[in-house]
């Protein structure tokens, strides 16, 4: 019975995050990165909105490579949930 109780809590935890709105990480503060995107804790949201107020606007979803603690795995995981102004998941693949 424990055990799906775990199962059941895990699959409608993966459901509403899959379902999560896509974040802007152009105007979207610290806060909101941490709680939206996966693998990125309070620490690497920081990272990604000084990153920003230091160096502009991100144009591509690749942009964010930049920052540190951002590599492929998590830009990847994120990739959908990411919009730039508007646009979600744009850059190359």
């Amino acid at each position: 019975m424990k055990k799906l109780l775990l199962l059941i809590s895990f699959l409608l935890t993966t459901s509403i995050n899959s379902y999560a709105a896509p974040v802007d990480v152009n105007s979207a503060d610290a806060q909101l990165l941490a709680d939206s995107l996966n693998g990125v804790g309070p620490a690497l949201a920081a990272a990604i909105v000084a990153h920003r107020e230091q160096n502009g606007p991100y144009q591509t979803v690749e942009d964010l490579l930049k920052v540190k603690g951002i590599g492929p795995v998590v830009l990847e995981k994120n990739r959908g949930d990411i919009q730039l102004g508007g646009t979600v998941g744009a850059g190359k693949r």
